[in-house]
């Protein structure tokens, strides 16, 4: 009897996987759902609110002032220029950076 070549079966299995993956992508883009993109916007537009009357602003693990400036609502040329001795470069966790004057 002759070996059979069991890896023939993969490719087959491999396209049906691609196709059924393929297919959920553009079911879920055409059935209206945010893409996760989106909701990080809309989740920002309401922490906006929450920083509309801060003055200040303490870093967190993982913020860096561009992150900050889309948390806040503040662009990251007025938090340098309201911070003039943080390294934008270097923001550390538990710095307070000026939001407001």
């Amino acid at each position: 009897m002759v070996a059979r070549n069991r890896l023939r079966y993969l490719a087959p299995i491999a396209l049906a996987v691609a196709i059924a993956a393929t297919i959920v992508v553009a079911s879920t883009a055409l059935s209206g759902n945010r893409s996760p993109a989106h909701s990080h916007v809309a989740r920002h537009r309401g922490a906006h609110k929450a920083f509309a009357n801060a003055r200040f602003y303490t870093v967190q693990n993982g913020d860096s002032l561009s992150s900050i400036s889309q948390k806040t609502g503040i662009p990251v040329q007025t938090l340098e220029s309201l911070n003039p001795s943080v390294d934008p470069n270097a923001v550390q966790t538990g710095q307070r950076l000026r939001l407001r004057r």
